[in-house]
Formats: structure tokens, sequence, C-alpha cells
């Protein structure tokens, strides 16, 4: 007797097991959860003019300041009055930034005349060529930079910020200690 008490005891015990495991196994009840990609601020468009390298119209994220067309734009040049200026002022969408002279310093139009050529910057003509400023032109007339190192030094900037000195342009892609030889003497901060 004692034997078919525990076969009867063991049937109970499993089916209180099986139970337990359908219980705990069922699929859960309510709605599943969706992940959706996070939203994302439509780029906006900024006209930034004057004092500037490369003036044109610029695409920028929702919520950029005004610091962020100025370096988009190449930053501020030597003759730049930012005085006037709140670099921290957020700009919208289809505003023009006209980046002030100083008193007494007018912007120099070039004209080109038919037959002539565009003057390029003389790297050795006396005057070095700031690397936190100079435009793809002015870097790409120094020796041993091309288009392609002139735009990386560019992006370069507009990522990290300007250069503190002259020797971090080793830190861009393509110049090396050599290129650094030939450059050092013709550019500044």
């Amino acid at each position: 007797m004692k034997n078919v008490l525990y076969v009867l005891l063991g049937v109970f015990v499993g089916f209180l097991l099986g139970g337990v495991m359908l219980f705990v196994s069922r699929k859960p009840a309510g709605e599943p959860i969706v992940l959706r990609a996070a939203p994302t601020s439509a780029p906006i468009k900024v006209h930034v003019v004057g004092a500037v390298p490369r003036p044109d119209v610029y695409e920028l994220l929702e919520g950029a300041r005004v610091q962020d067309a100025l370096d988009a734009a190449g930053g501020p040049l030597a003759e730049a009055n930012l005085d006037g200026l709140n670099l921290a002022a957020l700009v919208v969408d289809g505003q023009q930034l006209d980046i002030p002279y100083k008193d007494g310093v007018e912007p120099i139009e070039t004209v080109e005349l038919p037959g002539s050529e565009t003057a390029t910057p003389d790297p050795n003509a006396g005057e070095r060529i700031n690397i936190n400023t100079a435009s793809l032109e002015e870097l790409d007339s120094l020796p041993g930079i091309g288009l392609t190192t002139a735009q990386k030094i560019i992006d370069y900037r507009l990522a990290n910020g300007p250069f503190a000195k002259i020797e971090d342009i080793l830190n861009v892609s393509g110049i090396g200690p050599t290129t650094f030889e030939g450059l050092k003497d013709l550019i500044t901060v």
C-alpha cells in the first residue's frame, strides 16, 4: 500500500511541477515593446557673409550656434570684428549672418579680368598663412599640400577646433614630419 501511495504522490508532484512549468513558460500578456529610432532634428540653412574666408550657405543641425556657422565658413578673418556678435546665440533656418569687418577695414573684392589668372597666395612672399582661417586655396598653395590634404586640414579644424600651435597640424592625416619641415616657416596660428 505504501508503494501505491508513493506512486500517487509522485504522479501528483509531477502534475504540479508540469503545471508550474506551463505557467512560467507561457507567453507574456500585454503589448510588445517596440523600439523606434531616436528623433533627429532637421537640418537648417544659414547664409554666412562678411569677414569669413568662404561666404556661402551652410547646412547645420537645428540648435546650432553662431560659432558653428562661423566655423563652417572657415572661421573669422583677421580683419573680422567679433565684439558685436553673440557667438553663443542660436541660429535659425534661413538666417543670414553678416560677420562685420573692423572699423576702417574694407573687404577686398577681386575682379577677374578676361584673360587674367586668379592670383593664389604665394607662401614665399614673406607672409605666413594662418592654418586656423586659411581657405582651401590658400592651404593648397603650400608646398606638399594638395587639395585633398587642404580639405583634411579644414575638416580637422572644424571637428576639433582651431589649432593651438603649428605643430598640431601633424595630427592631420597625410601630414608627416617631412611635410611639416617644409611648412613650419610658412604657417602660423
